[in-house]
């Protein structure tokens, strides 16, 4: 399996913490010295290991935001 690179360029936000540590963050990441995307995903406290995740386009983030906006039972 070929290696992952990535760099954490700016983290947006914290969701959640579970007791192990693990962090659910929004982050601004660059993969494999791709051209930046948002990433919703589980990091180590050392950023070290990650879990599962998905990555947005700023595009595809802004959709969500209205969905979410959108959302009556949210509110």
């Amino acid at each position: 399996m070929a290696e992952i690179k990535y760099e954490i360029i700016q983290t947006l936000g914290i969701i959640s913490e579970g007791n192990t540590g693990w962090k659910k963050e929004l982050n601004l990441i660059s993969w494999n010295g791709r051209e930046p995307k948002y990433d919703l995903r589980d990091w180590s406290e050392d950023h070290g290991k990650m879990g599962k995740g998905i990555t947005f386009t700023q595009s595809e983030l802004k959709a969500l935001k209205e969905i979410l906006i959108n959302m009556t039972d949210l509110k």
